[in-house]
């Protein structure tokens, strides 16, 4: 049996991963301190015999007895709300937590692969983004703690696989939604669907004429599987774009999600946020060629299950 270890597994895309990664044979070794991960996203795999759990930070040393044959990075703060509010947690995690990571690995023989973000692309000036795209990003500016932070480890990463060898592979993940995102998390769809289900006016900063894509999680673990799964080659250390190419505004899913829930809210518009990016859209071509991935979950599907799962939780909280 395979073995993996996830970092930052009790996060909303870590603990997906870690039940993808048990359904296709591997035993998964999670890392979490809980800094924006939750215990309720892993209690339903604290039974299962191929899963553990290690409440630990990142950024400390990475010590684990016996073979390790995957090492997947997920460990950041990655919605704007909270890294601007840990922004010295959120580089120390893409530094010092990266390199651990990378070390673990390293040590023993094992593939590594990092989840990086469309964030690296910054305020891009062209749409979509490809991966040969340098970005359009401030690096001194309120989001680049994330941003460089995600910059500099796909750098340690490459460093890493030229220099010790290490079979690397790195991911860049746009916009992804679904069930166990934080209802506090400040991100669009979770912020929508709260505010919608509670009756409150959805939140649109701007004019909401911004763009952005969005992939239900189910299809980006499977993206990720693929990716760690792919035999190592030149073309599969070039980092991969994951994520939906249907480029939509911000506008567009607020509405929809007024629709699906039924709610009579109003729509607010707020000042933009600083450095706040005006396109993001994947270019997948990549994806698609050497991992025969697409994402298959269309919007109001992937919507309607994630209003369901908030449901749930919203009336948990309020008992």
């Amino acid at each position: 049996m395979k073995r993996a270890v996830v970092t930052g597994g009790a996060g909303f895309l870590g603990s997906h991963l870690c039940d993808g990664l048990i359904e296709g044979g591997y035993e998964v070794v999670c890392f979490d301190n809980f800094l924006t991960g939750t215990p309720g996203n892993i209690r339903h795999l604290t039974e299962k015999p191929k899963f553990s759990f290690i409440e630990h930070n990142v950024t400390e040393c990475l010590r684990l007895e016996g073979k390790v044959d995957v090492v997947l990075h997920f460990a950041s703060p990655a919605s704007p709300r909270d890294y601007l509010q840990m922004p010295i947690e959120t580089l120390q995690v893409g530094s010092l937590g990266t390199n651990n990571a990378l070390d673990l690995a390293r040590v023993n023989g094992a593939k590594f692969l990092f989840a990086s973000s469309s964030e690296v692309y910054g305020d891009p000036l062209i749409s979509p983004q490809a991966e040969d795209y340098w970005g359009n990003v401030n690096s001194i500016g309120p989001r680049s703690v994330y941003d460089e932070a995600k910059r500099f480890s796909e750098a340690l990463t490459v460093a890493y696989r030229q220099y010790h060898g290490v079979d690397t592979r790195i991911a860049r993940i746009f916009n992804t939604y679904g069930p166990r995102m934080r209802p506090d998390d400040g991100r669009a769809v979770s912020n929508f669907i709260v505010q919608a289900l509670r009756g409150e006016p959805l939140t649109i900063f701007g004019t909401g004429s911004q763009t952005r894509s969005f992939c239900y999680v189910s299809d980006l673990v499977e993206g990720i599987m693929r990716l760690v799964e792919a035999p190592r080659s030149e073309e599969i250390g070039i980092p991969f774009n994951l994520g939906n190419p249907e480029e939509r505004t911000i506008r567009d899913l607020a509405n929809r999600v007024l629709e699906l829930t039924g709610s009579p809210s109003a729509i607010e518009n707020l000042s933009l946020p600083e450095d706040d990016p005006k396109i993001r859209c994947p270019n997948i071509e990549r994806a698609s060629k050497h991992l025969d991935w697409f994402p298959s979950v269309k919007i109001n599907e992937g919507l309607s299950h994630t209003i369901e799962s908030f449901r749930s939780v919203l009336a948990d909280l309020s008992a």
